[in-house]
């Protein structure tokens, strides 16, 4: 799991140092997003491997937390600005 691209996008992203506009701002990779993609088609289809379906389950699960993270930011943005 801790090796799977997307999370070490993400904790590099952190681990790097961030702001309230740095996380309003972030998005992920285009081989991150193509791979997501790649994966909700094959969901469609309904011939995920039992691998796809947890990597699935992981990208739907980072993108509530990148959701949250995206909405607090701009809310201390704007009671800065």
């Amino acid at each position: 799991m801790a090796t799977n691209p997307v999370y070490l996008e993400i904790v590099d992203f952190f681990a790097s140092g961030t702001t309230p506009q740095t996380v309003a701002d972030f998005k992920l990779s285009p081989a991150v997003q193509e791979r997501a993609s790649e994966l909700l088609e094959l969901a469609k289809e309904d011939s995920l491997t039992s691998d796809q379906e947890a990597e699935l389950n992981h990208f739907v699960e980072l993108e509530q937390f990148l959701r949250m993270a995206k909405a607090r930011a701009h809310q201390i943005l704007a009671t800065q600005g």
